[in-house]
């Protein structure tokens, strides 16, 4: 029976004390039997952890009352082990890299689609306009590999610096279409909606990646699993990770 939870969260959000953050943010992590990763940089927050439920959202909790923090969100699942094995908190240049520094979100963000929005244009093959909807996927080739949603884009990009020139390149296929990013947990979709825009493209982020679409309306339109950083592997629409996950992936 899975008994310790997992979340995964972003926010961007303006840090100027990240150097101070990072040793507060893992000995509170630590007293907590916490374990997973924080990442820090001056545009936001990164995490993944997993530990005892209420220490989790304790956790959680204790961060919101940073009014930085205040709107973060959470995506849950649960596994039957303790999937990380240390509590790491980092400090980057930018939570998720994309080498583009214009491309700031904290000082606003991409029109985003709900879940239950998407999956109701895709039932009717179009947006609310009529509009041909086009997603894409903005992950790594390899995470693709393990699912996607139907008839998505995917550029087989091999780290996501690389989805800018490939955005670029194919802005005017894109032209008159309306373009949905997504990714794992939202962080990439973003950045990626926002580039998009900028460039011409009619782009919005799945609020919440393929995790909240999972968690919201399951597995609809969509083929595989959704692979994770963390021993689990993957996860089915349902939440629930696969049986043969055995390696802890960095």
């Amino acid at each position: 029976m899975a008994s310790v939870l997992n979340i995964s969260a972003y926010l961007f959000t303006r840090l100027d004390d990240v150097a101070a953050l990072k040793p507060a943010l893992r000995e509170r992590a630590v007293a907590a039997g916490l374990k997973g990763t924080i990442l820090l940089a001056e545009e936001g927050i990164n995490l993944f952890l997993a530990g005892d439920a209420e220490s989790v959202r304790s956790f959680v909790a204790e961060l919101r009352r940073d009014a930085r923090f205040e709107a973060l969100t959470t995506k849950e699942s649960w596994s039957p082990g303790q999937p990380f094995g240390r509590m790491l908190v980092k400090v980057k240049r930018e939570i998720i890299r994309m080498d583009h520094p214009t491309i700031r979100p904290e000082a606003g963000r991409a029109p985003a689609v709900d879940a239950v929005t998407l999956r109701r244009w895709l039932d009717d093959g179009a947006d609310d306009h009529g509009r041909e909807v086009v997603l894409l996927d903005t992950r790594n080739a390899f995470e693709v590999d393990y699912g996607a949603f139907d008839g998505a884009l995917d550029w087989r990009i091999e780290r996501f610096t690389q989805f800018p020139d490939a955005a670029a390149a194919a802005a005017s296929d894109l032209e008159g279409k309306t373009v949905v990013s997504y990714c794992t947990g939202g962080i990439r979709c973003e950045k990626a909606a926002i580039y998009l825009r900028e460039i011409g493209v009619e782009a919005f982020q799945l609020d919440g990646g393929i995790l909240g679409y999972f968690e919201q309306v399951g597995g609809a339109h969509w083929n595989g699993e959704c692979f994770v950083f963390d021993e689990r592997e993957a996860l089915t629409p349902g939440l629930q990770p696969l049986a043969t996950a055995t390696e802890v992936h960095a």
